[in-house]
């Protein structure tokens, strides 16, 4: 058991930190569940601690709780997501921290999920547990974008990848692009696919640069195969997908969305119909449990997602090169008025090597 010992005492900030340190060990390998930490504490000292590892695994509080053993009974617990309530592939938590005798319970982020949504704080309540919730909350919700977004809405959490030049171009006139960001920021993008459920791209993408858009290495993880890869959507609307593609190395990880092809259905590739992003992001999360998108693409897809209102964040990768007026261009939206503009709220700089990540979030504000 580990005493706290630092000159401030523990209170439970500290503590639910400590569990949101303890989610993010499970943020490669928990899709499509969400990422979760619990630890269990009496006296100032940390009885037992646990994170939801993967899908089907039991739940952090279990964990927490096993390692606990009988002397949670009085302690109080912090968790970052509010405990389920229903029978799953694993049974309810908050059930489980009944039955352990637990007298607190700290809760960050409320479920939305309807099968959960206050269920789980009723349970503990009705057991005469004292719950409070909202300790964190703003730190424990991102860990969980997509999934608190799918719940609460039906749609994934989409986030928008570029990476320019300072004259904000993405590829020279022939389409190449490799490579315009350093090694460091090239590292960083398999982080935002390793966090994803899925990458989508366009067709034009796909064959100008034969991408993967896997996940091939990470920072601090020595086994890449304990990592949940994404799936690869293409959206290909007239069918030019070459049988050739590296991306098909792995079929059964590729989504398309384009006219039905029988020698992809062979190949065990999931076929979509052409339909509207609207359409088909809602689709992602009702049939297929994608709660996080990465959009990879050229100017015409990422234009889209912009325009039609259907990014949540853009990750922006500056580099410090200028490569012309005849360079393709970030996007392609036609403005006449100032009025027209896409703004955005800066959330986060971050130098990486000799290049800038900038991350930021549609603003609602006009100039």
């Amino acid at each position: 058991m580990t005493e706290f010992t630092s000159n401030l005492p523990p209170n439970d900030l500290f503590w639910m930190r400590r569990a949101i340190e303890l989610a993010r060990l499970g943020q490669y390998s928990t899709k499509p569940n969400p990422n979760v930490g619990c630890v269990i504490v009496k006296d100032a000292q940390l009885l037992g601690e646990g994170h939801h590892p993967r899908a089907g695994q039991p739940h952090a509080e279990v964990f927490a709780l096993r390692q606990a053993g009988e002397q949670a009974r009085g302690a109080t617990a912090y968790v970052t997501l509010e405990p389920c309530a229903h029978y799953g592939r694993t049974p309810p938590c908050a059930k489980a921290l009944v039955d352990a005798g637990v007298a607190k319970v700290v809760v960050a982020c409320p479920d939305p999920n309807p099968l959960v949504a206050g269920k789980g704080v009723q349970i503990l309540k009705d057991a005469g547990i004292q719950v409070e919730v909202g300790v964190a909350e703003a730190e424990a919700r991102q860990l969980n974008l997509g999934f608190l977004k799918a719940m609460a809405t039906g749609m994934p959490y989409v986030r928008l990848k570029v990476a320019s030049s300072l004259d904000g171009r993405t590829a020279m006139a022939s389409g190449e692009s490799k490579w315009i960001t350093g090694t460091a920021a090239r590292a960083d993008v398999q982080h935002w696919r390793a966090i994803s459920a899925a990458v989508l791209t366009g067709i034009d993408t796909l064959l100008a640069d034969d991408c993967l858009l896997n996940v091939r290495h990470l920072e601090g993880v020595d086994d890449i195969h304990s990592v949940v890869q994404p799936k690869r959507i293409i959206l290909d609307r007239q069918g030019r997908l070459p049988l050739s593609a590296q991306i098909l190395q792995q079929p059964e990880t590729v989504m398309v969305m384009g006219p039905y092809r029988a020698e992809l259905a062979a190949l065990g590739v999931l076929q979509l119909e052409p339909q509207p992003l609207a359409t088909l992001l809602a689709q992602l999360v009702q049939q297929h449990q994608i709660y996080d998108v990465l959009v990879e693409a050229g100017a015409t897809l990422s234009t889209a997602f912009l325009q039609e209102g259907w990014v949540d964040e853009v990750i922006s990768y500056v580099a410090p090169t200028l490569l012309g007026h005849s360079a393709r261009a970030m996007f392609n939206a036609e403005f006449e008025q100032m009025a027209e503009q896409l703004r955005f709220k800066l959330c986060d700089v971050t130098q990486l090597g000799d290049d800038v990540r900038l991350r930021l979030i549609p603003s609602q504000e006009t100039l």
